[in-house]
């Protein structure tokens, strides 16, 4: 049902589905679980207790499920659940969860990792996720649905990415970034909203206007951020997107909210 290149290995108790091809010199581990249509060009390593969805497309010298790079970590059961229909580029790790995180990493459906990028362990990562050239991710972060992070972007450990978020090119970010939001900057700041990315989405006017109301009034001068939080709930009580923004926020996590650059500031 599998085709697999002679100068592969394939270790005994691989879970190999239909159509799966397996090109040159790759090596999958024993407890590797590859979905109907993945394809492995050459030179790719799977191992550990790794399962990666249909479709997949892994390109060469990618190291998938290998031990998490925590000096923590002394050989637990973790596991690396990547879903369907992802690519993942020349280069590209990726590592599975630790027991001070859950014992999980996992990567959403319809994913795209460039060449370079780096998913550490613990992470959860949505679905539609880009990650462009040698991003990297730290452990323990979140990355929602449709966020995009540019070239070089380096995300600090326990940072929650919010959906559709965008994040600049060589930005360093400490702090979690609202749904929606645009973080540039090294260390980033909040740069306004990605008006861009929600046209392409097919957001209307209507709402767009109203995430843009609702965003003025979050980083207004007056008040803290939990008073203004309050406020825009009680302004906005019906509606789901600015929430999405507001229930972020309200989780909080182990890092504070990233926020726009003060106006007095070079």
């Amino acid at each position: 049902m599998a085709q697999v290149h002679p100068s592969s290995v394939v270790e005994p108790g691989a879970t190999l589905g239909e159509g799966v091809r397996i090109g040159p010199f790759c090596t999958v581990g024993a407890d590797v679980v590859l979905g109907d249509g993945c394809e492995l060009i050459s030179h790719v390593a799977v191992a550990g207790r790794t399962t990666i969805g249909p479709r997949a497309k892994i390109f060469p010298f990618a190291s998938v499920g290998h031990q998490p790079q925590d000096l923590k970590y002394h050989g637990e059961p973790s596991v690396l659940t990547i879903g369907a229909d992802c690519t993942i580029r020349e280069g590209v790790t990726m590592n599975p969860g630790t027991e001070g995180g859950g014992l999980a990493t996992t990567v959403g459906d319809r994913c795209t990792f460039l060449a370079g990028s780096h998913v550490a362990h613990d992470c959860k990562v949505g679905n539609q996720v880009i990650f462009s050239n040698n991003v990297m991710l730290a452990g323990h972060c979140s990355v929602g649905d449709f966020a995009i992070l540019g070239g070089g972007a380096a995300v600090h450990q326990f940072c929650r990415i919010g959906a559709h978020a965008f994040i600049g090119g060589l930005s360093g970010v400490e702090n979690d970034v609202i749904p929606y939001g645009i973080a540039i900057g090294n260390r980033a700041h909040l740069a306004g909203l990605n008006i861009v990315g929600l046209k392409r989405r097919g957001f209307s006017r209507e709402v767009i206007h109203d995430i843009r109301r609702a965003y003025r009034l979050l980083f207004a001068d007056e008040g803290t951020l939990q008073e203004r939080v309050e406020d825009v709930a009680g302004e906005f009580a019906t509606h789901p997107v600015v929430h999405e923004i507001l229930d972020f926020i309200r989780e909080g996590g182990n890092r504070s909210i990233c926020t726009p650059r003060d106006a007095h500031e070079g």
